[in-house]
């Protein structure tokens, strides 16, 4: 119990305390950069929301998965935009048929969790994942022709399409590309 304590204490400063995170890799690229994923044909799973109506305290530049309509959404200063470009997703899984709202409604939501990365006093932003610098940026995972080479996305999975230079979303059904 002890070590559970002390490696989420150690986890939480390393991550307030060098305010840039690789992922699937070693290091940053940059010190421009405060979170950076690797590239092994995988994404970033957005989160999972009942409806982006009932979501409080959201900043704009927030990005989730609505559940209510299976629509990828960014928050920007008019509202929520649609970035499933108006084709409606789906959360069951095409090879086992189950429904993935299903498991997630079966699970006890933890309203206080949250990870910050960047340097300055906790933000009051109620994200789940908060990036902080004002002069840093996310790089999102790269991916060749996620569209073709990720085997059965995640609905609300998002990357960086290297082939063809821009962003991509997958809203359960089908890809949206963004320049």
């Amino acid at each position: 119990m002890k070590r559970k304590i002390i490696f989420s204490i150690v986890s939480a400063f390393s991550i307030t305390a060098y305010s840039q995170v690789a992922i699937g890799k070693d290091s940053v690229s940059s010190g421009s950069v405060s979170l950076e994923f690797g590239s092994a044909n995988k994404g970033m799973v957005l989160p999972w929301v009942n409806s982006a109506a009932s979501i409080s305290g959201a900043e704009n530049g927030t990005l989730i998965y609505d559940i209510s309509d299976h629509k990828v959404k960014l928050l920007s200063s008019t509202g929520w935009k649609d970035l499933s470009i108006d084709v409606t997703g789906t959360t069951i899984d095409p090879i086992t048929n189950i429904d993935g709202v299903t498991l997630q409604s079966s699970l006890t939501e933890n309203t206080g969790a949250k990870v910050e990365i960047g340097s300055g006093v906790p933000s009051s932003s109620s994200g789940i994942l908060v990036l902080k610098d004002t002069n840093k940026a996310m790089i999102l995972p790269k991916v060749a022709s996620p569209h073709l080479t990720i085997i059965n996305p995640a609905p609300g999975l998002i990357v960086y399409d290297t082939t063809a230079k821009q962003l991509a979303v997958f809203n359960g059904n089908v890809w949206t590309f963004w320049k």
